[in-house]
């Protein structure tokens, strides 16, 4: 297997200098399997640079058991140095199991020795990318037996990538890094170097998982299911060596589209043989498919309504057409009404997902994975967390993040969204002693971390979640993500779905330090403090300057960038602030509202009805509030985002000003022009957004800002 090796693309977290501690150490590598040679490979290329070696045994050779190793990579099964086994008894003994698991792996430093000890190829590659994160102190230090394993089966990556260019959204769907790195001008594109090189920065992240198109399955790229197969297996065998499977997103009309049947209607024995045809064509070519994505009755998209079906009837053929194969389908739970009448205060987008799916609970198979966004809207900056993840604890579910910065700044603005994700992953929707969102997503048969957070939902069930989902942020620009430090975020996710408990800021500093390896010369502590102090709280210097108190939704339509405070609130897309000259905010409660509170279990149903109790963060979200309503802060609403939006602008204007000031030596140049670059359109657009914000609230209210700051 070839490492990829691309000089015009940025190495990302993965550049030649992270493999220093590795590299120059004597390595041994014990096992057979193809992710074991990809460990194999990565230890041989980091070792030749660096000036160590590697020595792997083949099966039934000798002469290696006894030299002095200072890392060892073995699998259980394989015969080992007596450091090995000793790390292996250690393990047996303090967990009191024999099992490591499909992912985990086992790590420890005695007698000199790192030792990475695997069940399985994954847990291996894993592990090594583990001890490349630790760089010097995986060697420097006695460290016991440490089990480390998944949090979540599926760490998966939905791409939004067309085939053919889409008129509206071009290439990628919501994409801000340039072009697909799968698809070019209607063809799979020849040269999949950089697929490999994809995959490979994913495995040391902990994702596992992607599908290659867009949910909204045009045309084209529905053919991806029949006879553009060979298109996907081609992605499949780039990603393989580094443990990703390959999914693919289905239009629920495919029967007709593609088969010529007159209907796709899930109860139909037709469309269900067609479904079960082609998916065992599907495995004939990928063995180890993952399965399909599906977006039904949403935005336009067909699905199983237009036969007086429900989406357990949809998810379900599906899942039947998988079982056979352990592949499962992802059933997409952003289901609304896209033309309702802005008139009516009755209707509400936030309530959809919830109405349509949580009756159905205990109606999907196992194999069947609600998708739920991890808020009720539309990943905006600051939203609820649905209640639809709190609401169906005999379904599957995965809760979906977008790592593609379509509401935050599009990855021209920074914005780290770590603290965001790990909010949502904390966040507790039965009360203090209930479960996480991250114990529900979690899968109660992975051990480990999830072990000691298995679900206990309102009925007291175990079932294994869906795992975790975001929407990749990946182009072909040479820095992946566009914008440089776009590219934390999706680390953050790999790492936030391997263990959801992580700290953020921790995870910062991996990204850091393994992203920007320091010359000799360089000060790294000078460049850590720098990136921190502008990442650390830019999302909510992001939330500062644009839309206020959980309102959301004051952008231009359609491509979503910049500030348009009416933008959305007279059409059908049901995304509405209802700010008038007495006050701002949507009235959600049961009392007076849509009713919305009340599809929350206790406590929460219940501090979101109250003006009282609601955080002041998303009071806007739940009630409509005169503008001389006193937040907890002392400060009226109107004062808050007069306040907020100008030190928005400020924070912006200091991270300009902390980058500007940065050594020059402790990052590339291109790094450092294209940052600049980006920083000066932020706060471009941040001025802008202060501007308007705070123009259309003066010109509403009447009420002047009490420290006389201009305002149009």
């Amino acid at each position: 297997m070839a490492i990829p090796d691309r000089t015009d693309v940025h190495a990302a977290w993965l550049p030649p200098e992270a493999f220093r501690a590795v590299g120059s150490r004597r390595v041994l590598v014990l096992g057979e399997g193809l992710l074991v040679d990809t460990v194999r490979e990565e230890a041989t290329r980091a070792c030749a640079r660096h000036g160590g070696g590697v020595r792997h045994r083949p099966p039934g050779g000798n002469g290696t058991a006894d030299e002095p190793f200072d890392l060892v990579l073995a699998l259980s099964t394989a015969e080992a140095p007596a450091v090995v086994t000793a790390v292996r008894d250690e393990f047996r003994r303090t967990s009191g199991q024999d099992a490591i698991g499909d992912e985990g792996f086992v790590l420890a430093h005695r007698d000199g020795v790192t030792v990475v000890l695997a069940d399985e190829p994954a847990g291996l590659l894993y592990g090594f990318f583990h001890v490349v994160r630790l760089g010097e102190t995986a060697f420097d230090a006695a460290r016991p037996a440490e089990h480390h394993r998944p949090a979540m089966r599926r760490r998966m990556l939905n791409h939004w990538d067309n085939v053919d260019v889409h008129p509206v959204m071009g290439q990628v769907e919501r994409g801000y890094a340039g072009g697909s790195i799968f698809w070019k001008d209607g063809a799979l594109r020849e040269d999949l170097t950089r697929v490999r090189a994809y995959g490979r920065l994913l495995a040391a992240c902990g994702v596992n998982a992607l599908s290659v198109n867009n949910v909204n399955v045009h045309r084209t790229e529905a053919h991806l299911l029949t006879d553009r197969l060979g298109d996907v297996a081609a992605i499949a065998d780039e990603l393989r060596p580094y443990g990703i499977r390959v999914h693919l997103s289905v239009n629920f009309a495919s029967p007709v589209i593609l088969g010529g049947l007159p209907t796709a209607d899930p109860l139909d024995e037709r469309v269900r043989q067609w479904w079960a045809r082609a998916t065992e064509r599907v495995y004939q070519t990928i063995p180890d498919f993952g399965g399909y994505v599906v977006k039904a009755d949403s935005e336009g998209q067909p699905g199983p309504f237009a036969y007086g079906r429900d989406h357990a009837d949809g998810a379900n053929m599906l899942a039947d057409a998988l079982a056979p194969y352990g592949g499962v389908v992802h059933w997409r739970a952003f289901v609304y009404n896209h033309r309702q009448d802005w008139r009516d205060r009755s209707t509400d987008r936030a309530r959809a997902a919830y109405d349509h799916f949580a009756p159905l609970d205990g109606r999907f198979r196992d194999n069947a994975i609600v998708q739920v966004k991890y808020g009720p809207m539309d990943f905006q900056v600051r939203e609820p967390v649905s209640p639809v993840i709190a609401a169906m604890p005999a379904t599957r579910l995965a809760v979906e993040f977008q790592v593609t910065q379509e509401y935050t700044g599009q990855q021209r603005h920074v914005c780290y969204l770590a603290p965001m994700w790990s909010q949502v992953l904390g966040f507790r929707p039965f009360g203090a002693d209930g479960p996480s969102v991250a114990d529900i997503a979690t899968d109660a048969d992975t051990g480990g971390a999830a072990e000691r957070a298995v679900r206990t939902a309102a009925d007291g069930g175990a079932h294994a979640g869906g795992g975790l989902v975001a929407v990749s942020n990946v182009g072909d620009d040479r820095f992946w993500t566009g914008h440089p430090l776009a590219q934390a975020n999706l680390y953050a996710f790999g790492r936030l779905a391997w263990d959801p408990r992580l700290d953020p800021v921790a995870v910062l500093d991996e990204w850091i330090d393994l992203t920007f390896v320091p010359s000799a010369t360089a000060d790294p502590e000078r460049l850590r403090r720098t990136l921190h102090a502008m990442m650390d709280e830019s999302w909510l210097t992001y939330e500062r300057y644009t839309a206020p108190l959980g309102v959301g939704f004051m952008v231009r339509p359609g491509h979503h960038y910049g500030p348009d405070v009416d933008g959305y609130e007279y059409t059908p897309w049901g995304t509405y602030h209802f700010a008038d000259r007495d006050g701002v905010g949507v009235d959600r409660t049961r009392a007076t509202g849509t009713g919305f509170t009340g599809q929350y279990p206790k406590p929460w149903s219940d501090v979101y009805e109250s003006l009282a109790e609601c955080p002041d963060e998303l009071l806007l979200f739940f009630h409509h509030v005169p503008y001389g309503h006193v937040l907890r802060n002392g400060s009226t609403v109107i004062q808050h985002i007069y306040d907020t939006h100008f030190e928005g602008v400020e924070q912006v204007a200091e991270i300009r000003r902390l980058w500007e000031k940065l050594d020059r030596e402790l990052v590339s140049p291109e790094v450092h022009a294209r940052v600049s670059e980006l920083l000066d359109e932020q706060l471009r657009c941040a001025e802008e957004w202060r501007d308007q914000i705070n123009t259309y609230f003066f010109r509403k209210s009447g009420v002047p800002d009490a420290r006389g700051r201009r305002i149009y």
